[in-house]
């Protein structure tokens, strides 16, 4: 058979035997790798936990075909190192960005910027993380013309070399909650006091609970980070803009639950605002006064002389 293979590919019989052996080795180590991945599927029902396994075993697979196929065609360390030697030096002219990507996989994975689920920013882009490839990651684009954060269905892939060149936010790693605030602005004849307190009880009604979670983040991350956090509970600052008096409810929430947070917190506010009439909502208006004419002085009466 490998006389054969030497004849009809014209190479030594040398060649025909290795090509042979890596066509074996590559199937023999697939069909084990799909076998792998299937039990798994069976065994393991978590998403998360099967994903992370079956990108394990597809990494450890790849490695075994890369030493067995170098062990076929390079006899000896001192061969295998000098073709390593020429080859690296020749892609990495050739093959720039492949092997930034790579580069920035490695990053990925020994650095951990962030994992598979977790919201990140990256050079404009927000999104959910789904997939961590060798070249690439994947998100599930989020915000663009869609308000608050939300998906826009839209799946978008970003070169792994990103990571090493553009700033990355993270809104999972270290301190999973994020400051949201949700500005309301009141007219100038408004009870602002009145209004503030209304704004604080409806604050700490929806969103105190959340704090509780965000100390204990905050004691986890401490150990890694140097986070100093202040005053974590809901809060309402007090502004004045050009139509009225701005107050600004300010408060913790997870990425994820912002918009729903936000919504509730408003339904609450209009509520309110609707059961106590020296409370109104302020926009921009124009206002005119207008003034009577003087009457005319009667010069034959001596009072006006």
């Amino acid at each position: 058979m490998i006389e054969d293979i030497a004849v009809l590919l014209n190479v030594s019989p040398m060649t025909a035997e290795r090509i042979l052996y890596t066509i074996a080795a590559f199937l023999v180590l697939f069909l084990l790798k799909e076998l792998t991945c299937r039990l798994l599927i069976r065994n393991v029902e978590d998403d998360k936990r099967r994903y992370h396994a079956r990108k394990t075993i597809t990494y450890v697979y790849f490695v075994i075909l890369f030493l067995v196929i170098g062990s076929i065609w390079f006899r000896g360390m001192t061969s295998l190192g000098t073709f390593l030697g020429l080859a690296s030096a020749g892609l990495a002219v050739a093959l720039h960005d492949p092997i930034s990507n790579i580069a920035g996989f490695f990053f990925i994975e020994a650095r951990k910027p962030f994992r598979v689920g977790d919201r990140i920013e990256i050079d404009g882009t927000q999104g959910d993380v789904i997939d961590i490839r060798l070249f690439q990651f994947s998100i599930v684009e989020v915000g663009n013309w869609v308000d608050a954060d939300q998906s826009t269905g839209r799946i978008i892939h970003v070169p792994n070399q990103m990571t090493l060149r553009k700033p990355l936010a993270n809104s999972h790693v270290g301190f999973e909650y994020i400051w949201n605030e949700v500005p309301v602005l009141i007219t100038f004849e408004s009870d602002w006091k009145k209004a503030k307190e209304l704004l604080l009880k409806i604050g700490r009604e929806n969103t105190e609970y959340l704090s509780q979670g965000a100390q204990a983040q905050i004691r986890k991350a401490a150990r890694k980070y140097l986070i100093v956090a202040g005053k974590l509970t809901p809060t309402v600052y007090t502004d004045v803009k050009d139509s009225g008096v701005n107050l600004t409810i300010r408060y913790l929430v997870n990425p994820r639950q912002r918009r729903g947070t936000e919504q509730k917190i408003w339904e609450e506010v209009l509520d309110a605002f609707a059961e106590n009439p020296n409370i109104d909502l302020a926009y921009p208006t124009v206002r005119y006064y207008t003034q009577a004419a003087p009457k005319p002085v009667d010069r034959s009466n001596p009072e006006h002389t």
